[in-house]
């Protein structure tokens, strides 16, 4: 497959990464637009985050980058925000941290966090072969439902390709309206060969696992994340947008490298593609409030919360050398010590999102508007999230674990 597609996250090394999900709950209507981070006169300067963002809209051209940054309480600064480039390239409007985006396979999260509400009910057994639940969907091709289990597929180590490297996702702007069924993407997953390694990265788990979650409850699994997660969480600028193409409310554009070469406009797009494994539209400040709440245990027992934060190395060209992955969670190791914990997504129509909590709490949201489109600017946006969560604090050793790791 070609790097300009998608595997959902950053993409492998030069790649994008590719999310996104179908409708089935209302769209939630547009909310006014984030106030501000505070910002306290206490703070520093923040120089190297604003040179690493100049980095990514200068050397690298990504049209827009910014950045939340919040520190737990008694911190010496609150919440900031940096920015860099353009939001809208026909208006000229500055980038911000207040826009909408989508946020590609950072909805992965969301999903392992019901399945894994569900599991606490005693309604979805992890170890439980997914063909319990899904009796012969995945009989195919050599890949069997009844040794897979859900674990497994919220881990990415159920052995399944992703439909993503399908052909046909050669080339996503050719197909960027069309509406996709779940049942149609994992039956194109099973046609195609079994992929190398323990670990390998596909949307088509979270397909599977989004499957499970109407099966057990009877309800849509967008309607359940909303009902479970989105609203009780007061997240009123994130939504499913199913078949609408538009983004509702204020956002950034967002752009990538058409065939011919040029830049173009991919806001309007068509996400069911991708199902529960990441259509969602969110903004920084919902998805830090959504990712704080989930490792704050605000949203899962503590032995959930534990089953989610056991990782596994993951494949260093699907995502990065030294990330590892838990259930719809990834660990990865900080320059200054200990490790970040979130998830990262990309659609293929340039925008990207990184939400993630550090060592002290301290909470980071990254929300770019084009993706980068070599592995210097790949190298480059890890280095900004390196920079936002350890500007201002002391370099130490990279503690090797944080958490459990299987």
């Amino acid at each position: 497959m070609a790097s300009s597609l998608i595997i959902s996250t950053l993409g492998r090394r030069a790649g994008v990464a590719a999310l996104l999900a179908a409708v089935v709950v209302p769209v939630a209507p547009a909310a006014a637009q984030q106030p501000a981070a505070r910002q306290h006169a206490v703070c520093g300067p923040h120089g190297e985050l604003r040179q690493a963002l100049r980095t990514l809209t200068h050397r690298d051209r990504i049209t827009g980058a910014a950045v939340l940054i919040t520190d737990t309480a008694g911190a010496s600064c609150g919440s900031w925000t940096e920015t860099a480039g353009t939001a809208d390239l026909s208006t000229g409007r500055l980038m911000n941290a207040t826009d909408r985006l989508r946020a590609g396979s950072v909805t992965k999260t969301f999903t392992a966090t019901v399945v894994l509400q569900l599991a606490a009910e005693h309604r979805i057994a992890l170890d439980a072969p997914v063909d319990r639940y899904l009796p012969g969907l995945i009989r195919q091709n050599g890949y069997d439902g009844r040794r897979i289990t859900v674990r497994q597929l919220l881990q990415h180590t159920s052995g399944l390709p992703d439909y993503l490297d399908a052909p046909e996702w050669e080339h996503p702007e050719r197909i960027r309206y069309r509406h996709f069924e779940p049942r149609e993407l994992v039956a194109r997953a099973l046609g195609l060969p079994r992929p190398h390694g323990e670990w390998h990265y596909a949307t088509t788990n979270y397909l599977l696992a989004g499957l499970i979650i109407r099966e057990v409850t009877g309800h849509s699994p967008e309607a359940e994340i909303t009902r479970r997660v989105i609203r009780p969480l007061g997240l009123h600028d994130t939504y499913w947008p199913g078949d609408d193409t538009r983004i509702h409310g204020p956002h950034s554009r967002s752009y990538f490298t058409a065939e011919d070469g040029r830049l173009a406009d991919g806001t309007a797009w068509n996400t069911t593609f991708g199902g529960v494994g990441g259509a969602l539209v969110s903004t920084p400040a919902d998805l830090t409030r959504f990712i704080t709440a989930l490792l704050g245990s605000r949203l899962l027992p503590a032995d959930q919360l534990a089953d989610m934060r056991r990782t596994v190395a993951a494949d260093p060209d699907r995502l990065w050398p030294g990330a590892r992955y838990g259930l719809g969670l990834i660990a990865s190791p900080l320059r200054c010590g200990g490790l970040w914990w979130g998830h990262a997504g990309t659609v293929p129509g340039g925008h990207r999102a990184l939400t993630a909590v550090g060592p002290g709490g301290r909470s980071v949201a990254v929300a770019l508007n084009e993706v980068p489109a070599t592995l210097q600017a790949e190298q480059d946006f890890l280095d900004t999230v390196q920079t936002a969560f350890c500007e201002e604090r002391p370099s130490e050793g990279t503690e090797p674990t944080e958490g459990e790791h299987q």
